[in-house]
């Protein structure tokens, strides 16, 4: 996109195209009641573990101009250069640094880094990676996103349907390792057919692999973990299992 200005683009459009979609849960939850059922998401080939860390999900955005934008998971809340940033879970306070050093790169691509801010006083499981106030980040995603001349005129709904769609294109596995940055922790890599089908089995894996955080943020955290992304080296499947979706299932079915 030639002679790109953020001032210029309808920032809505911009935020919607740079979301992140939404991640179904490993075995379909029954909107009735909130409970798994035993129907799992169908994976082939390999399938890479990682553990999905319990905080608020952040944004930095850099656009073809080498500028950037910080935006938590539904909203825009920094503009490189602006003099006040909308404060909501810390995002701009303890990312503004990290943007810095990614910003620069000129293209005709938007760049966009999803990461998760953790610890501190975000979301009610902070605690479980540090008591004492502790923040830190992990990166899980980057999307880059082109035809902008089209795409930023979309109509709301469409922008809607093709993220969410699986519109977005995601650096492969490999070319995750080589941006640079702490990723969310790799736990395993396993074929699709020795994924557990059932509830209880799925239950049991993520206790035996992952019996407690592996990115607690210093010796004071409780260090119980949210649970385990499953996604394929390119990204084409993903699906997430959480301790507390498998425990509240097995729980009432007892």
């Amino acid at each position: 996109m030639s002679g790109f200005d953020v001032r210029a683009v309808d920032l809505a459009a911009l935020n919607s195209l740079t979301k992140y979609p939404s991640i179904p849960t490993y075995h379909a939850l029954d909107p009735a009641n909130g409970s798994l059922t035993e129907q799992p998401v169908p994976f082939t080939g390999t399938v890479i573990g990682t553990e999905k860390v319990d905080g608020t999900n952040s944004r930095i955005i850099v656009l073809p101009d080498g500028s950037y934008l910080l935006g938590s998971r539904e909203e825009l809340l920094y503009a490189q250069g602006d003099l006040i940033g909308n404060p909501a879970l810390g995002i701009v306070q303890n990312l503004r640094p990290l943007a810095e050093t990614l910003a620069g790169a000129r293209g005709d691509t938007i760049r966009v880094h999803y990461l998760e801010l953790y610890g501190g006083k975000i979301g009610g499981q902070a605690k479980q990676y540090s008591t004492l106030g502790a923040t830190g980040w992990r990166l899980f995603d980057v999307a880059v996103i082109d035809d902008l001349d089209e795409r930023l005129g979309w109509a709301p709904q469409r922008i809607s349907a093709w993220r969410e769609g699986g519109g977005q294109t995601y650096l492969h596995e490999d070319e995750l390792h080589k941006v640079g940055l702490d990723l969310t922790p790799r736990l395993f890599t396993v074929d699709a057919a020795e994924l557990p089908q059932t509830i209880e089995g799925m239950h049991a894996l993520l206790g035996e692999r992952l019996p407690r955080t592996l990115v607690p943020l210093d010796d004071s955290g409780h260090g119980a973990a949210e649970g385990v992304v499953l996604r394929t080296a390119d990204r084409s499947v993903i699906a997430k299992a959480r301790f507390q979706d498998y425990t509240r299932t097995l729980k009432r079915r007892r």
